[in-house]
């Protein structure tokens, strides 16, 4: 038999409420949403149901999935089995294109290779049947011009 206590346990996942509905759906399909203002067209990420500048009504918009990390910091100790398995992994404030910024897991990148102003791209792990979380890997390098 075992030991349950020393096995990982999955990501914790997200509460799903109505509010928050439509980004973790879209999570799960691979899609990371913003909200945008209809009036003054500022993003925001969290959901919330009015604009945090104007107070203008919000829209769902696509974002392009790229970021550039602003700040981060390495893990190399938790008493969670939840990520446990995972030390060391990185923690990283990461500054979308679009504007706001997001917490996540820096993926498939050596700690010691992590760089502010490092630019990433997200990819999506799902942690329940009706929702997936954003991480973050680094975003592929341009071909050199021949």
């Amino acid at each position: 038999m075992s030991d349950r206590k020393s096995e990982p346990k999955p990501r914790p996942a997200p509460g799903v409420d109505p509010e928050t509905e439509p980004y973790w759906k879209a999570t799960h399909e691979g899609r990371l949403l913003l909200q945008r203002c209809t009036v003054c067209g500022a993003y925001q990420l969290y959901p919330r149901w009015r604009c945090l500048r104007c107070r203008g009504q919000v829209e769902w918009v696509e974002a392009g999935g790229g970021g550039t990390v602003y700040s981060f910091t390495v893990i190399r100790q938790t008493f969670s089995r939840s990520f446990r398995h995972l030390i060391p992994y990185v923690v990283a404030l990461v500054g979308l294109d679009e504007g706001p910024r997001l917490m996540t897991n820096l993926v498939g990148i050596e700690p010691a290779d992590v760089r502010i102003g490092m630019r990433v791209r997200a990819r999506f792990e799902p942690v329940s049947e009706d929702a997936s979380i954003p991480l973050f890997e680094r975003e592929p390098e341009p071909a050199a011009a021949p």
